[in-house]
């Protein structure tokens, strides 16, 4: 178990990628706070850390509100002591063409997926500059990398977290905080339900990938197991895609 006793906060971990990071991290033996902005999905998932044997607590917050993130710091902190791991998985997407996105729209997609994330780093990270170490995994994409139509908002969102981790990770190495990255590609969550649903869009996605299928939640939340723990130590301001090799016919 390479997590023993270890406390990680996870936004975003009551369905989806979120919830199988939850997941794993408690199978290899931490401590969990799973937050989402739906407290009822974020319980299922504390419920089925609990039937392992394994502590978690669920707390609601929306991740772009700041007094909502101080909150969650302090009552992870108040049941647990520290935070060692924070993966800021919490995010939202839609479609639309650029020339009909709304000034609305692009802010609902950059408020929860950028400016949330950079807000719950900047939290969870003073709190492990007191403790002298800490690391934080950013839930990017594999679209900071390969344009796709109708998501100029979601897409730039995305860009923004690759690049706010290698600044993050250059600020906070003195601190000993490692900072990262994972870039999923299609993946089986209900994020990506109407690929999922539809014959004609999976095959077509499924086409692009060299590995020929999508992925499973687990696959991208082992990848935040390894970052977590001790065997990655020296691993920092990286992106590691989780794609099955998609983003290999956009290289340069």
């Amino acid at each position: 178990m390479r997590l023993i006793c270890k406390v990680a906060l996870i936004t975003g971990a009551g369905q989806g990628i979120g919830k199988a990071i939850a997941l794993a991290f408690a199978r290899e033996g931490a401590i969990v706070a799973v937050s989402d902005i739906n407290l009822e999905t974020a319980s299922t998932t504390v419920q089925e850390i609990v039937a392992m044997g394994e502590k978690a607590l669920a707390v609601a917050v929306d991740v772009s509100q700041k007094d909502q993130v101080n909150g969650m710091i302090r009552e992870v902190i108040t049941n647990f002591g520290k935070i060692d791991v924070l993966v800021n998985n919490a995010g939202v997407q839609t479609e639309t063409p650029f020339l009909e996105l709304s000034e609305e729209e692009w802010d609902r997609i950059v408020d929860v997926n950028l400016k949330g994330t950079f807000i719950c780093a900047q939290l969870a990270a003073q709190q492990m500059v007191e403790q002298g170490s800490g690391k934080i995994i950013n839930i990017s994409s594999i679209h900071q990398f390969i344009p796709r139509s109708n998501i100029a908002h979601y897409a730039a969102s995305k860009g923004g977290v690759m690049m706010l981790t290698k600044v993050m990770a250059l600020e906070l190495a003195s601190y000993n905080i490692k900072v990262m990255s994972i870039a999923p590609g299609a993946t089986a969550t209900p994020m990506n339900e109407s690929v999922l649903s539809s014959p004609r869009k999976l095959a077509e996605t499924q086409a692009q990938i060299p590995l020929g299928r999508i992925a499973e939640p687990d696959e991208v939340a082992q990848c935040a197991v390894y970052l977590a723990s001790d065997d990655a130590h020296y691993i920092t301001g990286t992106t590691i895609y989780v794609d099955g090799g998609m983003n290999l016919g956009h290289m340069p």
